[in-house]
């Protein structure tokens, strides 16, 4: 072997030992985003906010001393995409000690594949068959590995049927109230269609058949038409804003008098000042206790970690955003258990979403809304805040000044706390 090979197989050898070194200082995070799939419209703002979170981590010295490696990657809402991306992350070369996730169609699809091979995944979806670790409900598999930050999507869709119900007897109108809902025939949407069914009999609607239209933006009269002659009284719409906002503008074309029901992710900032006035007094649940700029001490917190990709602190960041540091949050404080608990392995990182209760992250007060995880119940909440979003003008222009202003108002409504009923778990 001549010198030079010898000093090239050297270099070789450094170089593969520094790379495992670096790889054993630093902690593999996966994370999905959609950035360009059916739901990006919504997707993109908490990507960012879990992609600032990380970053404002590592500035601050990490996990124990270790960076974050965040291995972050758009999928387009593709379920196809998310599972090979994962067999990436799950791979013995590789492991990651935790997901940040996304959409339902794929957390749904990976919960399996989570259990055993003990990756916890803290997703953007609520579906309620994630919220059983043990699957002692009957209602879906065990999902041991599945966290999320908020209230179920099933249990958002009682307490806005619980408020309706209560808005129907306060206005004093005759006969049983009708309920549609309505979204795209998809595992998102379709999440709490038969939790929120049962519960409007039980209440006393006339369910009327569900109304479908895509998740992607459309011309939906022929939708709005139906729902106009249906007589419908209250609307689920299940979908992600771009899409809702659609549907909000024809039917007020159409001239349908209804009560709009929004989901977590059907209605926002950004949605309000596309649909205009026709966004004005839709109800629909806040995962956070404040919105950008909230008079919350947590919110500097908040304008520290939008710095990250922000320096100038113009940018106003919608609701999804501040619910993304809050859930990145909590799995930086699990991490931290871990990594004092026998090290950041995705077990030991499930496991410290046990160590607390009714917690908010550090830093956070009056902006997260406390939560508990247990062994044998992943809803970290059961209390749902209810908004209704307010439009009095034109929504062209900044959305910093169409808030500053008052043009655009997320007014609270009320705070539902739900029973822990045993019949309503899982589903």
């Amino acid at each position: 072997m001549t010198i030079r090979s010898l000093l090239s197989s050297v270099s070789v050898a450094l170089l593969i030992s520094s790379a495992a070194a670096t790889a054993q200082a630093q902690i593999a995070i996966g994370h999905l985003q959609d950035l360009s799939g059916g739901t990006s419209d919504v997707g993109t703002p908490y990507g960012q906010g879990v992609a600032d979170t990380f970053a404002w981590v590592n500035k601050n010295g990490g996990i124990g001393g270790k960076q974050l490696n965040v291995d972050s990657n758009d999928y387009g809402y593709q379920v196809p995409r998310a599972i090979a991306l994962y067999k990436k992350w799950s791979a013995p070369d590789g492991k990651v000690a935790a997901i940040m996730g996304w959409g339902t169609a794929d957390t749904e699809a990976l919960t399996g594949f989570l259990a055993q091979d003990k990756i916890p995944d803290i997703s953007g979806s609520y579906a309620a068959a994630l919220t059983d670790p043990e699957g002692t409900s009957g209602k879906a598999k065990p999902a041991p590995y599945n966290f999320f930050y908020g209230p179920s999507y099933s249990d958002s869709m009682r307490a806005m049927l619980t408020w309706a119900a209560e808005d129907w007897k306060a206005k004093g109108k005759p006969g049983k109230p009708k309920f549609v809902h309505m979204g795209a025939n998809h595992p998102y949407p379709n999440a709490p269609k038969a939790a929120g069914e049962a519960l409007a009999t039980e209440l006393g609607f006339e369910v009327l058949p569900p109304l479908v239209f895509a998740l992607s933006p459309g011309d939906y009269s022929a939708q709005c038409l139906s729902l106009k002659s249906s007589g419908a009284n209250y609307a689920y719409l299940g979908n992600t804003a771009a899409s809702n906002i659609s549907v909000l503008k024809a039917c007020k074309t159409a001239g349908v008098d209804v009560q709009f029901l929004g989901n977590v992710w059907g209605m926002d900032e950004n949605a309000a000042k596309t649909a205009g006035d026709a966004a004005d007094g839709v109800i629909f649940p806040l995962r956070t206790a404040v919105s950008w700029g909230g008079n919350a001490p947590g919110m500097k917190t908040v304008m520290e970690i939008s710095k990250m990709s922000d320096p100038s602190g113009k940018v106003y960041r919608p609701v999804h955003y501040i619910a993304a540091v809050c859930s990145a949050l909590y799995l930086k404080e699990a991490l931290d258990w871990a990594a004092k608990n026998g090290g950041a392995t995705g077990e030991n990182v499930a496991k410290g979403f046990y160590q607390k209760k009714d917690w908010v992250p550090a830093g956070m007060d009056g902006v997260c809304n406390p939560s508990t995880w247990t062994e044998k119940d992943h809803r970290p909440t059961t209390k749902v805040d209810l908004y209704r979003s307010k439009v009095s003008g034109a929504t062209d222009g900044d959305i910093n000044d169409l808030m500053g202003k008052g043009t655009i108002k997320l007014e609270k409504v009320k705070t539902v706390d739900l029973p822990r009923k045993p019949e309503w778990f899982g589903w």
